[in-house]
């Protein structure tokens, strides 16, 4: 199950790069995420409903919910999108895939867990591999490029902090899917006071690109993604479940190469052997002392 729920993951947000960029135009970033999680949290409070399993969070755990919604259902899509308007979309999943080392670090810095060296190695590996995968974009970078790689780290540090505390829900017995249904709703409520509060106008594109790009991100990008992904953390833990985003730029790649003719190089073909050593070595369990 748990390996199912990887390549689930992988294969779904893998492709949600694409659509991100389709989502850019003349909806303003934050209601296009508000519509994204609005639509998203709907679906999951039926289900909760449908299964008898929806309830209110406990009173201690709220605030934990809305720091998760607010990290992983707000300000991260605000500046994964920011960042996809001077950046190509496999660019930005090579930034998010850094959530591997920026997990393994918070959750060594908040919690004093140690770092394995199998999961440090393995993420800077993959790292590695990713470099040589998008060399030819990085060597480009300008200075709205650079803007658009600070953006794509901060949405990367926000999702890093919703997996520890999606982790710290789950250690109180709170399932993802309850959990992630009400921080969808605070995350979409945030911005939507912020589209009320600054004046944007409160359109809606009509155009099949759109609509299409919003329903993928809501349902597979959003509420089968994030489940099955935050599942994965309270099985393996930030660090490893993280690993996964690694892979996120390999199936972008592919994607790009069929939508957007991206070519295949001998460098890019090398990053992806890397990526692929730095996967296998992540998941090799250590060797007990004195074998």
């Amino acid at each position: 199950m748990t390996a199912l729920l990887y390549v689930l993951v992988v294969l779904i947000w893998g492709t949600t790069w694409i659509a991100l960029k389709w989502q850019l135009g003349s909806v303003p970033i934050a209601l296009s995420i508000a519509y994204r999680f609005a639509l998203a949290a709907l679906v999951l409070f039926a289900w909760l409903a449908w299964r008898r399993q929806l309830r209110l969070p406990p009173r201690a755990a709220l605030p934990l919910v809305a720091a998760q919604g607010l990290c992983l259902f707000c300000l991260n899509f605000v500046c994964f999108l920011q960042a996809s308007q001077s950046l190509a979309s496999g660019l930005v999943a090579v930034v998010f895939s850094s959530a591997t080392l920026w997990n393994a670090l918070l959750a060594r810095l908040l919690h004093g867990r140690r770092l394995a060296p199998q999961v440090l190695g393995g993420g800077l590996l993959g790292l590695a591999g990713l470099l040589l995968l998008f060399w030819p974009e990085i060597a480009r970078a300008e200075w709205a490029s650079l803007q658009g790689l600070a953006w794509a780290l901060a949405g990367t540090l926000c999702f890093s902090a919703g997996n520890l505390l999606s982790a710290a829900l789950q250690a109180q017995g709170l399932r993802p899917a309850q959990t992630n249904a009400w921080g969808m709703l605070m995350g979409c409520l945030v911005l939507l006071a912020y589209a009320l509060f600054t004046g944007l106008p409160l359109v809606f594109e009509s155009g099949w690109r759109y609509g299409a790009a919003l329903l993928y991100l809501a349902i597979p990008g959003s509420v089968i993604g994030f489940t099955a992904y935050l599942t994965l953390v309270g099985r393996l833990g930030p660090e490893r479940a993280a690993y996964c985003t690694v892979l996120f730029p390999v199936v972008a790649l592919n994607v790009s190469s069929w939508v957007e003719g991206y070519r295949w190089t001998a460098p890019a073909l090398l990053g992806l052997g890397l990526v692929m050593l730095g996967n296998v070595l992540v998941f090799r369990r250590p060797r007990p002392a004195g074998a």
